[in-house]
């Protein structure tokens, strides 16, 4: 029955790290797609700073990637950024990737 448990804990374990994970893959993603977004507007180092954790927390509105979206487009529009869904959701993809890369990169160093 040891043997059994011991195999339980061990892949609960490896549920929680593959979760927390992905959260900072996610939380990665929002804020290098905050930065990208800040650049089209403009933005200064500072404001760039505020604007990617405000991309952050936006995701914590709802489930899934709507929210992060409406709130990048709606500031990007506001800002006079010629933009759409598209070409965020395009951004998404790629930051998607740079940060898994960059998350990779930390825990392997």
């Amino acid at each position: 029955m040891t043997q059994f448990d011991d195999r339980e804990r061990a892949f609960e374990a490896k549920f929680a790290r593959d979760e927390e994970m992905q959260f900072r893959i996610i939380a990665r993603r929002n804020r290098l797609l905050g930065e990208w977004a800040a650049r089209l507007m403009g933005l200064s180092e500072v404001e760039t700073e505020a604007y990617a954790k405000d991309v952050v927390r936006a995701d914590f509105e709802e489930a899934g990637d709507e929210d992060v979206i409406r709130k990048v487009l709606g500031d990007l529009t506001a800002a006079g950024v010629d933009s759409d869904e598209g070409r965020i959701r395009d951004a998404l993809g790629h930051k998607l990737v740079d940060a898994r890369r960059q998350i990779i990169e930390q825990t392997n160093v």
